[in-house]
């Protein structure tokens, strides 16, 4: 049974909290994380196991899937990306806002996986930025999780008053280096691979 005498709280005994302005602008971004599902292939059946009750992504705060870019800061490219797919996958990464992270999901969205073909890019980190990768073919909802988990504690280190008040540009272009060029046998010149387009 608890006090049944009323507390008196006044002006004089208010309290005062002390912290870094990114010490709290982190602590918010990495609760509160929005993904952008973006499932090509088997890898989002695991996504979508992710966000149900069994694994229940809701723990972390990044429960909110978002089916509109201009809404999430989290993408998520869970599966095999086409040379196709590869420029409406870069739009909806440049019409995120800022702040925004990559994680790449599953072996094929990290490297091509088993598709060595003309028409499966090898590697989303050739378009997008990205921040964590996640192996497995497909990786179980747990390794997911724990990815996310790996990607807050890179946003707790981050610096968002140093980028307020001295704004840098930030690398947002990927790699650059196409292993094959899209449907071409050999890639023209200035595409940044390699000649021949052999690995």
């Amino acid at each position: 049974m608890g006090s049944l005498i009323e507390s008196q709280t006044g002006s004089e005994d208010a309290g005062f909290l002390a912290t870094r302005m990114d010490s709290i602008v982190n602590w918010g971004r990495k609760n509160s994380l929005w993904p952008m599902p973006l499932g090509l292939s088997c890898c989002g059946i695991e996504l979508m196991a992710m966000i149900g009750p069994k694994f229940d992504l809701a723990r972390f705060g990044a429960e909110a899937a978002r089916f509109s870019p201009r809404q999430c800061d989290l993408m998520i490219v869970a599966g095999t990306l086409t040379w196709k797919m590869a420029e409406a996958a870069r739009t909806i990464y440049d019409q995120m806002p800022d702040p925004k992270w990559v994680l790449s999901m599953g072996v094929c969205a990290s490297s091509g996986g088993m598709y060595d073909s003309y028409s499966v890019v090898q590697g989303v980190d050739m378009i997008l930025p990205v921040d964590i990768y996640v192996p497995g073919c497909p990786p179980r909802p747990d390794a997911v999780i724990d990815a996310i988990m790996k990607l807050q504690k890179k946003i707790e280190r981050e610096s968002p008053s140093r980028e307020l008040f001295s704004p840098s540009e930030r690398d947002e272009s990927g790699t650059g280096l196409f292993q094959m060029a899209p449907n071409q046998a050999v890639p023209r010149a200035g595409d940044g691979g390699q000649e021949g387009g052999a690995r």
